[in-house]
């Protein structure tokens, strides 16, 4: 706090009947008195026989900085843990819960953990670029150990805070070494996104994504938006189960996704948050990166950690760069790491241990694949029941296969911000007021309430 002293005696008239204003306008005439007026804020002083009289205000410096509105994701589990309502149910945040909506530490990461303690790994920083056996591993998981471009070391990869951290360094990296180029993000996409490049400074449009009419996928809107960009646009692309949506392209419209972007000179950059999250298969939900990679396309790719391990905490993830030489593979990791040093100096290393041990050791591995299965299968299992109670209650014939035809964690319910309010306010089911929810946070025991919450909101709020 600032300190600073106002002299009535020696200020200037309109300086001083603006002081007065101001604290004529903070305080209530009758409520106060004039010995509590006089005593804490104004300090006496006598000069040449005039009495003046001085006021302490204190000022902060940050009295400029407005309130920032909450978050639109993270608020919602903010507004359920104050809600008491014994059927809430939170669906806003893209965390796996049990079927109990416990959350869960995979048993392949507890033993992980406990590998770590018995070989007695120590706490020291990280390289800039991250832990090494991390970073091979990482690579190879996306594109595959014996793809050609691991082989011939053209990617470059370093260890980053996570999807947003990754994603983070990625538009570093566009904002400095391609100034004005503009990245173009499906419409809807993840509300953190524009978040990112607006703070790196990185100009973004939107591209058609989501077809309100069929709750499916308008691909020719997306397909004629990314013609039209400007040649050299870096394309955001979600790599699989896309959020919030749900809707992926088909691998027949991938293929034709990728003939634009090579067309039009731009470069893909893909968000791959779920890897082996959202159909159970590592390869299969790194396909689309894949067949990008083997058409001889340079690339982004950010990766995280936190769901397909559910090391959300961790903070784990990594960004790559595909590029057309292992030459610039090597100048492009020695970029991206001073951009790191800066913002973090080094990341964490402990979720990159998990990480390295996990992937690195076969037996680990098997029991992963496994795990993310069994994942991915019950999130598959609640969709299907949640389908299954909407279409028995529904009289009125509405077709809800939609729902059947996302994928991954999230289904948007084809809601709009009213209803979705109402789902929240009536019926006590936090969610994202784009009408997003959240399936790995459902029970199966709670599909039939969600129903009805669904179509009472859905029929009777506008």
């Amino acid at each position: 706090m600032v300190s600073t002293m106002f002299s009535l005696a020696s200020a200037t008239p309109s300086a001083s009947f603006s002081l007065q204003d101001n604290l004529k306008s903070k305080l209530k005439l009758g409520t106060t008195s004039q010995s509590a007026f006089f005593g804490k804020d104004f300090v006496k002083a006598k000069s040449n026989g005039r009495t003046t009289m001085t006021v302490a205000v204190n000022v902060s410096r940050f009295e400029g900085i407005t309130m920032a509105p909450p978050d639109p994701i993270l608020g919602v589990s903010e507004a359920f843990k104050a809600d008491t309502n014994e059927l809430k149910l939170n669906l806003g945040v893209g965390a796996y819960r049990t079927e109990e909506l416990q959350p869960y530490v995979l048993n392949v990461v507890k033993k992980a953990e406990n590998l770590m303690l018995e070989r007695g790994d120590n706490k020291e920083y990280l390289p800039i670029e991250g832990l090494a056996a991390f970073n091979k591993v990482t690579a190879e998981l996306l594109f595959g150990a014996d793809n050609p471009v691991i082989q011939q070391q053209r990617v470059a990869t370093i260890q980053g805070l996570s999807g947003t951290g990754s994603l983070r360094i990625a538009a570093a990296l566009i904002e400095r070494y391609f100034p004005g180029s503009k990245v173009l993000i499906s419409s809807p996409t993840w509300g953190n996104h524009k978040n990112i490049f607006n703070d790196a400074r990185v100009p973004w449009s939107e591209y058609r994504y989501y077809d309100p009419k069929t709750v499916g996928l308008d691909f020719a809107g997306m397909i004629e938006d990314i013609k039209a960009a400007p040649e050299g646009s870096f394309i955001l692309l979600h790599g699989c189960a896309h959020n919030p949506t749900g809707i992926d392209p088909t691998i027949e419209q991938w293929e034709k996704i990728a003939d634009v972007i090579q067309e039009k000179n731009h470069i893909p950059f893909f968000d791959v948050a779920y890897q082996g999250f959202a159909s159970g298969s590592l390869d299969e939900d790194a396909s689309s990166v894949r067949l990008f990679a083997a058409r001889g396309m340079e690339l982004l790719v950010a990766q995280s950690y936190s769901k397909n391990l559910g090391l959300y905490g961790e903070r784990i993830g990594a960004i790559n760069v595909l590029c057309s030489s292992a030459d610039a593979a090597t100048r492009v990791k020695s970029q991206l790491k001073r951009l790191a040093r800066p913002m973090y100096s080094n990341p964490p290393i402990h979720g990159a241990r998990i990480v390295a041990n996990v992937v690195g050791i076969p037996e680990f591995f098997d029991e992963w694949k496994q795990e993310m299965e069994m994942m991915a299968g019950r999130i598959k299992s609640v969709r299907q029941k949640l389908y299954d109670s909407l279409s028995t209650k529904d009289k009125s014939g509405k077709d809800w296969s939609y729902i059947l035809k996302q994928i991954g964690m999230f289904s948007f319910t084809g809601l709009n911000k009213a209803q979705s309010e109402n789902m929240t306010n009536k019926w006590h089911v936090y969610m994202t007021k784009d009408g997003r929810i959240s399936l790995a946070g459902l029970s199966a025991a709670k599909c039939e309430y969600l129903a009805d919450a669904i179509i009472d909101s859905y029929y009777n709020v506008s």
